[in-house]
């Protein structure tokens, strides 16, 4: 009782988690920890490839370059610190580190969703617009995009940041959820929250509805522009192409959308931390492999670097 009392009292926050501490947690618990070491791994080398390979230094490669460094921050924010948390049977976290979680969460979620509808857009001058590519996509221009994606998001995320922060905790200090996330962090505030509710849908519509109608939009042209292609090798090669990437963009955008659009009243612990698990673990793994692995140029990069290796060793 009495160190339940110490937790109501403390300034610290009380991270329940995703799972319990138990042998067949341990097995969900390896699976992440699996899946962080591939996704930490797979952006790694999509950064290195670019940054090292002359012919990847494009538009398209430099947002992917992006893309890959906030999924690398991203999932490091949160994973980490739930497998720490899981091991060492502590589930704390500090004001302060609970306040830097969802700075830098927000940050990177919201930067990542312009920055899908820049790329989205880039496929699209490039598909669509070929002739005018070198002109409404150089690398200035792809400069802005990822430099006001990050500059937007950033300044987003301090103003809800500052304002989740400053809501009073008068209660229960548990976050039901396996990081600091503002829906599960709105429901242990004794003060009413919804005047500021509407300026999450606002920050919704910014980052969530705007972008996804603008990556939708862009699809539906390049599937048009695939539709008048004479070469059905080429039809099958780019609607394989659209059809991933569409699902990873469902994947991301849908939980999102679903997380943050939703009234106060209508979450629930268990379905949000489900949520969560697919813009936080599931798409940081897949987006290396899906924008960028799956891609001829990267994997060209691949083999050569491969290559090159094999070459120095056996000087």
């Amino acid at each position: 009782m009495m160190k339940q009392k110490n937790h109501t009292f403390s300034s610290d926050f009380i991270l329940l988690g995703l799972f319990s501490t138990s042998q067949t947690s341990l097995v969900f618990v390896s699976m992440i920890f699996i899946t962080f070491i591939m996704s930490v791994t797979e952006n790694t080398l999509m950064i290195f490839l670019i940054l090292n390979n002359s012919r990847l230094h494009t538009p398209m490669y430099s947002l992917l370059s992006h893309l890959s460094f906030m999924d690398i921050l991203h999932i490091s924010n949160i994973v980490p610190k739930m497998l720490a948390n899981f091991l060492l049977d502590s589930r704390t976290i500090s004001f302060q580190g609970c306040g830097f979680q969802i700075f830098l969460s927000l940050t990177l979620l919201g930067g990542e969703c312009l920055l899908l509808a820049a790329m989205s857009y880039d496929r699209y001058v490039a598909i669509c617009h070929p002739l005018r590519y070198p002109i409404l996509m150089h690398e200035l221009i792809s400069v802005l995009m990822a430099g006001g994606a990050w500059l937007v998001a950033t300044f987003n995320s301090i103003i809800h940041t500052t304002y989740t922060l400053h809501f009073p905790f008068c209660g229960s200090r548990a976050i039901d959820h396996f990081f600091c996330e503002i829906p599960a962090m709105l429901k242990l505030s004794c003060a009413d929250t919804s005047h500021y509710e509407r300026g999450i849908y606002i920050s919704g519509i910014i980052f969530l509805l705007i972008p996804f109608f603008v990556i939708s939009a862009s699809y539906v042209y390049i599937l048009l522009a695939v539709l008048q292609m004479k070469s059905s090798e080429a039809r099958k090669k780019s609607f394989s192409t659209c059809s991933f990437h569409t699902i990873v963009v469902m994947m991301y955008y849908g939980p999102f959308i679903f997380t943050y659009m939703r009234p106060k009243s209508y979450h629930t612990p268990g379905q949000d931390k489900f949520l969560a698990i697919f813009y936080t673990i599931l798409t940081p793994t897949l987006n290396p492999i899906i924008y960028s692995l799956r891609n001829k140029d990267v994997l060209v990069a691949v083999r050569n670097m491969l290559k090159s290796n094999s070459m120095y060793k056996n000087e």
